[in-house]
């Protein structure tokens, strides 16, 4: 090669942007129902939850999905909870199948919060969303149900696995609650990177670089579990509070990225070191059954509280979605 063409290739190479650098090691999935924000950023996934969608069910120019959800639902003949119930899925649906014209790859609904401890309520959930996204032309292979990482969310999302339908374990804080995931060969994981360093802040009352973010070390275990033992089911960090975690779990199977953090991203062409590799792995086996698992939580005392509150917090948001709807029935 001439030293021109060599000279050209490297300019390239620097002048990517961080995100684009990223993507090369990394899928990247959009943390937002919001479409102006995917078309933007082009993602492979998109991942949505009840917060996101009562965001974007609030904004103007995303009302004429809820008038379609309302209206549907009327046609249906269903009254109070029951009509309720079904126009918030159906909202759910039509989100879904919204960003699924944007995104090549895979969009995650979440189930709802206040059945995260009732495992036949989520599989019935679950069926009924893959049902519905069927019947509007979408294969249940570009659907991930979200499920809370309870003992009962897992449970369900081993039954589902059987059946092909694709599960997402969300609100997850812990290596026990990933290793259950894992054996119940849930499809993918989303540990929370940031809600562990929320935690870690208030207790310590300290900030924490990114290289010794809790969050980040938690997802690093993770996948060094998983690549040790074999595990299929994918790694991806969620719920970032800086550009610097994400920077530090450059390699990691997916990150799921907030609009204002994929812009940051974006706008800077600093160097992106992959940092996880599958390789250098190694790591103990960790041996569950629910009585092991239920107690390994319970003296994880970040992972109890956040897992409870993700579910607490995301039952409010879905209530408020509801009341958003009512408001307008």
């Amino acid at each position: 090669m001439s030293p021109i063409v060599e000279l050209d290739a490297t300019r390239t190479k620097h002048t990517l942007n961080q995100l684009d650098q990223l993507k090369q090691f990394t899928k990247v999935v959009a943390d937002s129902g919001d479409f102006e924000t995917l078309k933007q950023y082009a993602p492979q996934d998109a991942t949505t939850n009840p917060s996101l969608i009562l965001k974007a069910a609030l904004m103007p120019h995303y009302k004429s999905l809820v008038e379609k959800a309302i209206a549907d639902g009327r046609r249906s003949g269903a009254t109070g909870a029951a009509l309720l119930n079904q126009i918030s899925d159906h909202l759910l649906v039509l989100f879904g199948i919204e960003i699924l014209k944007i995104v090549p790859g895979r969009v995650s609904t979440e189930t709802d919060a206040n059945f995260s401890f009732d495992t036949a309520a989520l599989i019935d959930k679950a069926h009924r969303f893959i049902s519905r996204y069927k019947e509007l032309g979408i294969p249940r292979e570009r659907i991930l149900i979200k499920i809370a990482s309870t003992w009962e969310g897992i449970r369900a999302a081993e039954v589902l696995q059987k059946e092909g339908i694709n599960c997402n374990m969300t609100l997850l804080f812990s290596l026990e609650q990933a290793v259950a995931c894992a054996e119940a060969k849930a499809k993918l994981i989303s540990p929370f990177v940031g809600r562990i360093l929320d935690w870690y802040k208030a207790k310590e009352k300290r900030d924490f670089a990114p290289a010794e973010d809790p969050g980040v070390h938690s997802v690093r275990e993770i996948y060094h579990y998983y690549k040790t033992f074999g595990h299929a089911t994918e790694v991806m960090g969620a719920s970032f509070r800086n550009k610097g975690e994400i920077l530090e779990l450059a390699g990691c199977d997916l990150l799921t990225i907030s609009p204002q953090l994929l812009g940051e991203l974006q706008s800077s062409d600093e160097p992106v070191e992959r940092k996880l590799v599958a390789t250098d792995v190694k790591a103990d086996r960790l041996v569950l059954d629910e009585k092991r698992f239920r107690w390994l939580l319970n003296e994880n005392a970040m992972a109890t509280e956040k897992t409870a509150e993700g579910i607490r917090l995301f039952n409010a948001d879905a209530v408020k979605l509801g009341q958003f709807i009512s408001a307008r029935l």
